[in-house]
């Protein structure tokens, strides 16, 4: 399973439920990252999404505690259930957000992370992986350009324990 996020220099995530900075080249990167994969999102992250519904071209699993359907998504409700909902349909992304990352984090064995060069003011944050002895960037990625801002999109990959 993968986990693909948008981070600041600060690992923020963002603020007040939505992305404080957000590029259009990240958008696009998303979109055709995740089309045709099973996308694990919570509640909360999907209510931000346009009109609030699903992803379309996607299999959306909604992991939430709450007894809710919606329609044009799979709820379910540990990241246990998501993980195995998930090994049906192929290629797993978890997109989010921060509680819903930190439940799948040990799912996951890679992580696409852009790496945007601004810090805006965030009350969430996705764990440091250049801290972290779990994990390894194995490509770095470009540095690119929009509007004045920098990034550049990462790989990183779980370090297997001996």
């Amino acid at each position: 399973m993968e986990a693909i996020v948008a981070v600041y220099s600060d690992w923020g995530i963002g603020a007040d439920g939505t992305q404080p900075v957000a590029l259009n080249a990240d958008r696009k990167f998303f979109r055709e990252s995740t089309t045709g994969a099973c996308v694990i999102v919570g509640r909360r992250t999907l209510a931000d999404f346009p009109g609030g519904k699903p992803l379309p071209k996607r299999v959306n699993l909604v992991l939430t505690t709450q007894n809710l359907e919606i329609p044009g998504a799979v709820v379910v409700h540990s990241p246990q259930e998501a993980s195995e909902v998930a090994q049906a349909h192929g290629r797993a992304m978890v997109i989010g957000g921060a509680s819903v990352y930190r439940q799948m984090l040990p799912y996951c064995d890679r992580v696409i992370v852009t790496k945007v060069g601004a810090q805006p003011k965030s009350d969430v944050f996705f764990p440091n992986l250049d801290e972290s002895p779990e994990w390894t960037c194995i490509d770095p990625g470009e540095e690119e350009w929009e509007n004045g801002i920098s990034y550049r999109f990462c790989i990183y990959q779980r370090v297997k324990q001996a």
